[in-house]
C-alpha cells in the first residue's frame, strides 16, 4: 500500500477522534466547509471558553472572512456589469487585506504555534501512519502555501489584464484572474473552518494555559503591543 493511501487526511483522522464538533456536522464536508455556521468553522461558545491567544488568532479570521464576503458581493455583479473599476478596486482591497492579515498570521502561526502543537499530535497518535509521519500541521501550512500563490497568481493577472492593448485578450486574463480568486476564496474558507473548528480545538486541548501564555506574550512583543 503507498504513504499517501496511509497517511490519508490528517484533519480527518482528528475530526473522527472527536474535536467537540456539533452533533450532525462534519468538519470534512465541503458543503458545510464552504459555508460553516457563523462567521467561522468553531461555535461561538466553544470559541468564548479558548485561550486569549488562540481566540485572537480566529478574531484575525474573522476579519478576513469580513474581506471575502465583500469581495464576493463584488464579483457577484461582474456577469452583469463586467469587470469594472469599481471591481477592480474590490479584488485590490481585498488582496491588501490578504497581504495585511494572512501573511503575517500564517507566519505567526509556523513559527509559535505549529510546532509544539505537531509535537502533541504525534504524542497523542493524531498523525499518519507511513514512512512520513504528517499531522493536521502539515496540512494547515501546505494550505498557506497555496493560499499565497494563488494570491499572487491573481494579483500579476490583473497587473497583466491593466496593460493588454487587446481588449479580447485583456478580458481573458480577468476572467482567468476571476477564476483563481474563486479558488482562493473557497481554500480559505475551508482552511479558516479547519482551524477554528479542528486545529485550535485540539491546541487547547494538547497545549497547556501557561504554554500558550508563553507563546502569546512572544507574539505580543513581536507585535509591539
Amino acid at each position: 500500500m503507498s504513504d499517501l493511501v496511509q497517511i490519508g487526511d490528517p484533519v480527518r483522522r482528528q475530526e473522527e477522534r472527536g474535536c467537540d464538533q456539533a452533533e450532525g456536522l462534519s468538519p470534512m464536508d465541503p458543503p458545510d466547509a464552504y459555508a460553516p455556521p457563523g462567521e467561522t468553522g468553531g461555535d461561538a461558545a466553544d470559541l468564548a471558553k479558548r485561550h486569549p491567544y488562540l481566540r485572537a488568532l480566529s478574531e484575525e479570521h474573522a476579519r478576513l472572512m469580513e474581506a471575502m464576503a465583500l469581495v464576493e458581493e463584488k464579483l457577484a455583479k461582474v456577469a452583469e456589469t463586467g469587470f469594472t473599476a469599481d471591481a477592480d478596486v474590490a479584488v485590490m482591497r481585498f488582496l491588501e487585506t490578504f497581504d495585511r492579515e494572512f501573511v503575517p498570521h500564517s507566519r505567526e502561526e509556523e513559527a509559535r504555534l505549529f510546532p509544539l502543537l505537531h509535537e502533541r499530535l504525534i504524542a497523542d497518535g493524531e498523525h499518519s501512519k507511513g514512512r512520513v509521519v504528517t499531522t493536521a500541521i502539515d496540512v494547515m501550512k501546505d494550505e498557506h502555501l497555496k493560499a499565497v500563490q494563488l494570491a499572487a497568481v491573481v494579483l500579476n493577472f490583473v497587473r497583466m489584464a491593466s496593460v493588454l492593448p487587446d481588449e479580447k485578450s485583456a478580458q481573458l486574463v480577468v476572467d482567468a484572474a476571476l477564476g483563481e480568486l474563486t479558488k482562493l476564496v473557497e481554500l480559505l474558507r475551508l482552511h479558516i473552518f479547519r482551524e477554528d473548528g479542528i486545529v485550535f480545538a485540539r491546541a487547547q486541548g494538547l497545549i497547556a494555559p501557561t504554554e500558550l501564555d508563553a507563546i502569546g506574550s512572544v507574539s505580543r512583543r513581536r507585535r509591539g503591543e
